[in-house]
């Protein structure tokens, strides 16, 4: 259930941080092709080819879908590039389901660690740097308490690394507060699944 909150919030928080809201086809879509990837992911013993087959199936989705609207071809082109990167955003937020709950712990509270240091009144570069090594550190500890170790902090640099892309875009509209708590939140985690999933199979 996390996990499909934190799908549906992508989906919509990249619509609203496109200005595009209301966009309920858009964002159906976009949640839909998610729940559509966990299933799969499900019925195939969780393995990761689920994801990229759902992603190729829906941007030839949203792109058929686009060619049959009757709006201005700017407007649909816009429209296309929304709907496509909100739905390859939440279904590859379906990586923590692929991947081993150890590493999908360390590599949660390492984005929260990463996110709440990158708030401190830092220089940019500094900021970003004391993020990194906060996450890091976050990774070690809670990867002392499972069988990661010290690898933790690989797990939890590389998820820190993604979760602050993520971050930066959800900043680019950062004042409204619908995006704070939807793109804001959810884009720094959807952005590090993949980092999560491929350094937790690399230290494990």
């Amino acid at each position: 259930m996390p996990l499909v909150a934190l799908q549906g919030l992508t989906a919509a928080g990249w619509f609203r941080l496109n200005g595009m809201w209301p966009a309920r086809q858009g964002i159906a879509l976009g949640f839909l092709g998610a729940l559509v990837a966990d299933v799969a992911l499900l019925a195939s013993d969780r393995s990761p080819a689920a994801i990229l087959g759902t992603l190729g199936v829906w941007v030839l989705l949203s792109l058929v879908l686009q060619l049959r609207s009757h709006a201005d071809p700017d407007e649909r082109m816009y429209g296309l590039t929304a709907t496509v990167a909100a739905a390859a955003l939440a279904i590859v937020a379906s990586g923590y389901l692929a991947a081993g709950a150890e590493a999908v712990t360390v590599g949660g509270t390492a984005v929260a660690a990463a996110v709440v240091a990158r708030a401190l009144p830092l220089p940019t570069p500094a900021s970003v740097v004391a993020a990194l090594l906060v996450a890091a550190g976050a990774g070690a500890l809670i990867g002392g308490m499972t069988d990661f170790g010290t690898s933790g902090a690989l797990i939890g640099a590389g998820a820190a690394l993604c979760a602050l892309v993520g971050h930066r875009a959800a900043s680019y509209d950062y004042p409204s507060r619908f995006v704070h708590f939807t793109a804001g939140v959810a884009l720094p985690l959807a952005a590090a699944a993949p980092a999560v999933y491929l350094l937790g199979r690399v230290a494990g």
